[in-house]
């Protein structure tokens, strides 16, 4: 054999053992993950009965100390939370020392201050469980369960992004009256032999008050992030403009997306997989109201999105608003991590596991029958869209690698 030939013939055997081994470094790699993704969801499936319980072991520390150390610029709780039992319990029994009206906003809620100085949110029970919200797919009031079915599914998901949150049940006569600012009492009043209260928010109507059975008031409790983490409000990029006859850009032109990824903080870092993240969660939940989201302050778009306000869902199990996934579907990425996860929720799975992440609330039962089932077949439809996208673009450009190590240090 000549020697050009040798060479030509050595250049080609030196390509192809560099492309074999990149590969199978690849495939090894993608391997790992794929199998540190598996054993993280029998780790959350073995951690999802949360018991309340007030015991705080190895630890002299408060519970509302405790949950302030969890959060960190992509988690609001960690992974591993042998104490999560215990601070849910605090915010369920802690006394309370003071009420206000709530933040601003457009629907009611009351600030409370408990027991050691921690910050929650009190949303009231609007509706029956077996009540259909009808219309707009953001139609109606807060649903307070929804909120705690929200934060259970963060959990499943394995986004660990949404405040804590649980049932509670207060006495407004003896718990709320005696500790409320005059602006909160001056919204109270007596619906029959029932106490009730509208406060103060953009929609907060004395026509339309939030009432008691008696006096014992339904609610849940949202868990305010530690003031070490100033929150800074983001207009969403896919929000919808609810204006009767106008529609959002991104909801007539389908290369809207692509605007998106050259428009800071989605042309780099995690924003945009967090947008698609949230789409899938909003999606499940039926949310079709995050007009606008927080992250963390002074951030440069490396802060998680912060699922906050998620009490505009499971309002109707008939109705799968499709347009939620629009992120989705127009810029066609999904994190291997969420896919992998969703993967492992199929056949019946996801109802199941939220079923029992819920079971020992104080409010339980949490969500009706049909709304757990509306959850497994919209992950259906997320999982087909999934599929269209990697039938059209290939697998390679769909699934897109996003893995941060975190410290909690």
């Amino acid at each position: 054999m000549k020697l050009k030939q040798r060479v030509v013939l050595l250049a080609i055997l030196l390509v192809i053992f560099i492309f074999t081994k990149v590969f199978l470094i690849d495939n090894l790699d993608t391997s790992a993950a794929n199998r540190e993704d598996q054993r993280a969801f029998h780790r959350m499936m073995a951690s999802l009965h949360v018991e309340l319980d007030p015991r705080l072991d190895h630890t002299l520390q408060s519970p509302w100390e405790i949950a302030a150390q969890w959060v960190v610029p992509r988690e609001v709780y960690p992974e591993e939370t042998p104490e999560l039992g215990a601070v849910m319990y605090a915010m369920t029994t802690k006394k309370i020392i003071k009420a206000d009206v709530g933040y601003k906003g457009t629907q009611l809620k009351a600030l409370l201050i408990l027991e050691g100085g921690q910050k929650v949110v009190f949303k009231p029970k609007r509706y029956a469980r077996d009540y259909v919200v009808e219309g707009e797919p953001y139609a109606g009031y807060d649903r307070h369960n929804a909120e705690v079915a929200a934060f259970h599914l963060d959990r499943i998901l394995g986004f660990r992004r949404a405040p804590l949150v649980v049932g509670r049940f207060v006495n407004l006569r003896t718990e709320i009256k005696p500790v409320a600012t005059e602006q909160l009492l001056g919204t109270f009043m007596t619906v029959g032999n029932n106490t009730c209260f509208y406060g103060k928010c953009y929609y907060c109507r004395e026509t339309e008050p939030a009432c008691a059975d008696g006096d014992i008031m339904e609610g849940s409790v949202t868990l305010w992030l530690p003031d070490v983490w100033p929150l800074q409000k983001h207009r969403h990029p896919w929000g919808r403009t609810y204006r009767e006859g106008k529609l959002a850009r991104w909801e007539y032109d389908e290369s809207y997306c692509d605007a998106v990824k050259k428009t800071s903080p989605y042309d780099s870092g995690p924003r945009l997989l967090d947008i698609i993240d949230t789409a899938i969660f909003d999606y499940l939940i039926g949310n079709a109201d995050r007009h606008h989201y927080e992250s963390f302050q002074d951030d440069e778009g490396a802060s998680m999105l912060i699922l906050l306000d998620n009490a505009k869902s499971f309002g109707n199990p008939a109705l799968d608003e499709r347009s939620i996934l629009a992120p989705l579907y127009q810029c066609c990425i999904i994190r291997v991590s969420t896919w992998n996860r969703l993967n492992y929720l199929k056949n019946g799975a996801l109802k199941s596991a939220l079923k029992t992440a819920m079971s020992h609330d104080p409010i339980s039962p949490v969500l009706s029958d049909p709304h757990l089932d509306a959850l497994d077949q919209r992950l259906l439809s997320i999982l087909a869209t999934v599929k269209q996208c990697t039938d059209q673009f290939g697998p390679d450009v769909v699934l897109v690698e996003d893995r941060m190590t975190l410290s909690h240090l």
